[in-house]
């Protein structure tokens, strides 16, 4: 009866002390809610971008014509 637990003790570790897992396949990207949000976020960026770009465009035509 002695035996036994050593006996599992050694079974346990002769089990453990084998070769390493075979490296997992890396999980395809899942789409989240959020990604809609931040390209919309990210194309409301750009737009107002343009934006300030054509109306520092057009405020610097004014001036050149006010001289």
């Amino acid at each position: 009866m002695k035996t036994l637990p050593i006996l599992l003790c050694v079974l346990a570790l002769g089990a453990c002390s084998g070769k390493p897992p075979e490296p997992k396949a890396k999980p395809a990207d899942v789409a989240t809610p959020f990604d809609a949000l931040k390209a919309d976020e990210q194309r409301a960026k750009d737009v107002q971008k343009v934006v300030d770009k054509q109306a520092d465009e057009q405020r610097k035509q004014i001036e050149a014509q006010g001289q």
